[in-house]
């Protein structure tokens, strides 16, 4: 058995930019941040937790503390809940039929690993259509490395799953961090990305194959025998 693991934002999602809009303001409008860097690739750890950490310790010395941490989720959520409810978010195209495939599939495990914290990623999940909800997932929550977030993904679909092992696994992203987490952890890696510029730096990123959507599923799901 192979575990199909996603991550979420630009992979399952059409919610890259505003999710940005919305976490640079919930971060403007509570701890007065300007001027942030929002290439995340830039950051040690590409999730919501390792940015918030890094912005704390360049900008002021310190850590979040707790009650900061969760201001700031409930004031993103908030945020993208406003966006969800004047324009619903899109999932990319094909992306509610791959999983369903998929968990239908006796071969395969399907898991969800994100470096966004859960309320949001849930919410957006929800907005664009896809029921994800009985699939084993880590977010930034947990951990904030990428590498953690996969393998905690990982552990809790072994748990899911009676504890049996999985021969391989594949991780499907769209993003350069995601690439790297997948080539640290020895895990294969599938990217989703239709710009010419993102799909090269995908390939070079070690991606056996990189497809713009799920449309074309016997394609898709014949990259994930190969």
């Amino acid at each position: 058995m192979k575990l199909i693991m996603f991550d979420i934002d630009g992979t399952l999602t059409q919610t890259c930019k505003i999710d940005e809009v919305c976490f640079v303001q919930a971060l403007s409008d509570l701890f007065g941040f300007a001027d942030i860097d929002t290439d995340w690739a830039t950051y040690p750890h590409a999730s919501d937790s390792g940015v918030l950490e890094a912005l704390f310790q360049s900008r002021l010395g310190r850590s979040p503390l707790p009650a900061e941490i969760s201001e700031c989720k409930t004031h993103f959520f908030s945020l993208l809940t406003e966006a969800t409810a004047a324009q619903p978010f899109n999932s990319i195209a094909g992306a509610g039929g791959i999983l369903v495939a998929l968990t239908c599939n006796p071969a395969f495990g399907v898991s969800l690993a994100s470096g966004a914290w859960e309320c949001s990623a849930r919410l957006k999940l929800a907005s664009a259509g896809l029921d994800a909800s009985p699939l084993p997932a880590a977010f930034s929550d947990d951990v904030e490395a990428r590498e953690s977030i996969m393998q905690t993904s990982l552990a809790r679909a072994v748990q899911a799953h009676a504890g049996a092992s999985f021969d391989s696994v594949i991780y499907i992203g769209d993003a350069v961090w995601d690439a790297r987490a997948s080539r640290n952890l020895g895990f294969q890696f599938i990217g989703i990305a239709h710009e010419p510029a993102r799909v090269e730096k995908l390939y070079s990123g070690g991606a056996s194959h990189v497809f713009p959507n799920y449309l074309d599923a016997r394609a898709f799901l014949s990259a994930l025998d190969a």
